[in-house]
């Protein structure tokens, strides 16, 4: 099955109620591990690369590790650019290939996000690719964007004029999620996905995935949360996974790199598995 759009994976998931889990990755060894995943699970994916990850590595050398990772794959998988302010950014990523981009310009007036993202939606339909769009700023940093202070949020009316004016292909509101660790439980405006889904039918996007509970998992994907993003959980499983092994490898002294990449890979795997099975995506192929 090749590459396709964010939209033939989402659309589904919108209408049977079910997540695909949308999974930062940060270089070759996370990419690889999140598609052996999706095809070990019959699910599909949806694969994003932060700025930072798109600037350390290269839009080159990342597209390239793309196309030879997914030649011949067996799921539906999509490339996503997550998160991206800079203008410039989305327009190189969308002329190599990025089959769908997120324009984050919550940091501009809602007048101003709204003309800019309808530029950025008509490149992106020249290049027959999707956009996700928000309007208010996701609480958190990641990866060197976003803020530690919660945003205002929009009333619904904004939200639903937004959506109409720049025809948007996944909406990201804020709920009271967060990108990183959750210091505390979150407390979930629930019901705002609702009264967006009944309004304006639009697959949601839920940021700040990592850390929320089974339940709240299921709740917001039976709202309509169809694209449900992971960042944290990856980049805490590579790093914490990376430093046991270090550390079990230094008691004994005996020093074997491929001995760690593979034991690192197979925590990758089993992570976006169970993120899988939790989500409903897995055996949505074949």
């Amino acid at each position: 099955m090749p590459v396709v759009s964010l939209n033939d994976i989402l659309s589904d998931a919108f209408d049977k109620r079910y997540g695909v889990p949308a999974i930062n990755v940060f270089n070759d060894l996370t990419l690889e591990a999140v598609l052996a995943a999706a095809v070990e699970k019959s699910s599909p994916l949806i694969v994003q690369t932060s700025v930072k990850t798109v600037k350390s590595i290269g839009v080159d050398v990342l597209y390239s590790m793309w196309t030879s990772m997914t030649a011949g794959i067996e799921v539906p998988v999509t490339l996503h650019l997550d998160h991206c302010p800079e203008r410039e950014v989305v327009t190189m990523c969308l002329d190599r290939g990025w089959n769908s981009v997120l324009f984050d310009a919550s940091h501009l007036s809602v007048e101003e996000n709204t003309r800019q993202t309808i530029e950025v939606v008509a490149e992106a339909r020249r290049h027959g690719a999707h956009v996700e769009g928000e309007i208010e700023s996701i609480t958190g940093v990641e990866d060197g964007i976003g803020s530690d202070t919660e945003a205002r949020r929009q009333d619904l009316q904004v939200a639903l004029d937004f959506l109409d004016a720049t025809q948007v292909d996944v909406f990201a509101p804020s709920i009271g999620n967060a990108h990183g660790t959750y210091k505390a439980a979150p407390t979930l405006d629930f019901q705002r996905v609702s009264d967006i889904v009944a309004a304006h039918p639009i697959p949601i996007a839920l940021h700040g995935g990592s850390g929320l509970s089974d339940e709240q998992f299921r709740d917001l994907i039976d709202r309509g949360c169809a694209k449900v993003n992971i960042s944290t959980a990856l980049k805490e499983t590579f790093m914490k996974s990376s430093l046991a092994f270090l550390q079990e490898t230094a008691a004994k002294d005996k020093w074997d790199p491929p001995s760690l990449f593979r034991a690192v890979r197979q925590q990758a795997v089993d992570m976006t598995g169970s993120l899988m099975d939790l989500f409903g995506s897995a055996g949505r192929v074949g």
